[in-house]
């Protein structure tokens, strides 16, 4: 099994990030902030940073160390990878599956089932969590959210299931304010993304974005093309595979931590501010603080529920990644997506 190596974050802006003996060093106004050995990472993700060097980035690209570049709000902006890894017949099994309707509509319902019975456990847990609250309209978003996943075996094409995904969404954010700690001062009327419009848009969209480093990452390491999908369609610049594999991680993976950061109180109201064009951004020193419990986060066991094996869930990403490229090359006759219950 591979083991789970350290992503870099830089969050301190205008920082310099270079390569001196074998190490990541991160300065800032002539102080060394950071020293990290690179063998250890296998990520490293700037938040504004004034610049890298680029013997650092072409070590990276040599050791397989991706590098993701995020304004200070945690908009994504660019990515730096080596060149393809992995064995080429897996990339031409890939681009054959994305090709065949058939095989791709096959693929992405699994996707879609992974991402729909995850969000109604979500809402089944905080029901019993949460015995004595007025679950009238959750109980109705997971019934909804039960009928919209039958429907996903009969659904026959791409756009189908898309549809099927996006409704499933709407039941789930319809309520997703209600499990929400009311002595957080944290509301929530629905998702807005590009620019987040209030609190807990502004924390699931930074930490899907560091989701989707982590899965890019793991599908380059694998050997996949990540901008080559089977459920979202390909786009110039999209990392289409990349987004495949997000769907059936992101309530298992960000959506529980986010609440639990809010019902914790770990992250407070006062940690964001509000921008003139109406975006609201955590500030500096809460980024930093709620990264760590993120890495923390990743760290923790689970047992994986096709290989039955205890895994950090920061492997997540790779583990998954590593089963659909077992079943596109026909070593598995059907693709175990990650489904949490």
């Amino acid at each position: 099994m591979r083991h789970l190596l350290n992503t870099l974050y830089v969050m301190t802006p205008q920082s310099y990030v270079h390569l001196e003996n074998g190490n990541v060093v991160v300065d800032h106004e002539g102080v060394t902030l950071v020293r990290a050995p690179l063998h250890l990472l296998e990520g490293i993700v700037l938040f504004g940073a004034l610049g890298i060097s680029p013997a650092l980035m072409g070590e990276c690209c040599e050791r397989g160390v991706s590098i993701s570049f995020l304004g200070m709000t945690g908009k994504f902006l660019a990515r730096v990878d080596g060149g393809p890894r992995g064995n080429v017949f897996l990339r031409r099994a890939q681009y054959r599956w994305a090709d065949d309707v058939d095989k791709s509509l096959h693929v992405s319902r699994r996707f879609i089932v992974a991402k729909v019975r995850p969000q109604r456990s979500v809402l089944n847990r905080f029901c019993r969590d949460n015995p004595d609250e007025d679950l009238k309209r959750v109980s109705g978003a997971i019934d909804g959210i039960k009928d919209l996943q039958t429907a996903v075996s009969r659904a026959r094409t791409r756009d189908e299931l898309m549809g099927i995904e996006g409704k499933a969404a709407d039941f789930y954010f319809s309520v997703f304010g209600q499990m929400i700690n009311g002595r957080s001062g944290f509301t929530f009327a629905g998702r807005t993304r590009r620019p987040p419009r209030d609190e807990m848009n502004a924390l699931l969209s930074l930490f899907y974005t560091l989701l989707a480093h982590d899965v890019t990452a793991a599908c380059n390491t694998v050997g996949f093309d990540p901008y080559v999908g089977f459920l979202h369609v390909d786009r110039p610049g999209r990392l289409s595979l990349s987004l495949d594999l997000i769907e059936e991680l992101r309530p298992y993976v960000v959506d529980r931590f986010v609440l639990s950061l809010v019902n914790r109180l770990q992250v407070r109201f006062d940690d964001f501010e509000h921008e003139p064009d109406g975006s609201v951004v955590l500030r500096d020193a809460a980024r930093k603080r709620v990264i760590g419990l993120w890495q923390k986060r990743k760290q923790e066991q689970l047992t994986h529920p096709f290989l039955g094996e205890r895994i950090p869930s920061g492997l997540l990403p790779y583990v998954q990644a590593q089963l659909l490229a077992r079943h596109l090359r026909g070593d598995l006759t059907d693709y175990p997506a990650f489904v949490w219950r």
